[in-house]
């Protein structure tokens, strides 16, 4: 894709919805050649994906063996919303905790007291965290409104030209 039709796929309303969302599944394929899909929380910067995790993670091993990753973000309503991005995972190896892991975690319900007592815990479990930022280099909307999954879009054109005889 070129960089104008991600934009274009990006700027849309519901991805705007999607990329302010807590979670993504981050795709990779593990040391051992299998796939994993994990949870992660993510933060949107307006450009790059960022996620981050501890320095001892092993997803980190097969990341830097194998960059290329893809991200789902998606609603759990009928019809979903879903959002697919691919890209290339950049480590960031950084002291203390990114601001990005404060703010991405930020949404979830907590009292004053327990987000003062939730950032006590982080600070004191972790020295450092590891900064995985993905920049997409694909990007599909699938709403069910006006854009579909391939296949469907396929199927679709197929019934048109058989109803069209």
């Amino acid at each position: 894709m070129q960089p104008h039709e991600i934009t274009e796929v990006l700027d849309r309303p519901y991805s705007r919805e999607l990329l302010g969302r807590d979670l993504t599944r981050l795709a990779y394929v593990a040391k051992d050649g299998t796939p994993r899909t994990i949870p992660i929380a993510f933060t949107w910067n307006g450009s790059q994906v960022v996620m981050c995790t501890s320095k001892n993670a092993p997803k980190l091993h097969a990341l830097r063996a194998n960059p290329m990753v893809a991200l789902t973000m998606d609603t759990e309503v009928h019809p979903p919303k879903i959002l697919l991005l691919r890209g290339r995972a950049e480590l960031d190896v950084v002291d203390g905790i990114p601001e990005e892991f404060l703010t991405m975690n930020g949404t979830y319900q907590m009292s004053p007291e327990q987000r003062v007592a939730w950032e006590a815990e982080v600070r004191s479990l972790y020295d450092g965290m590891v900064r995985i930022v993905v920049t997409p280099t694909w990007a599909k909307l699938i709403d069910f409104e006006t854009t579909l999954p391939s296949a469907v879009e396929e199927l679709a054109r197929e019934r048109e030209a058989r109803n069209a005889r």
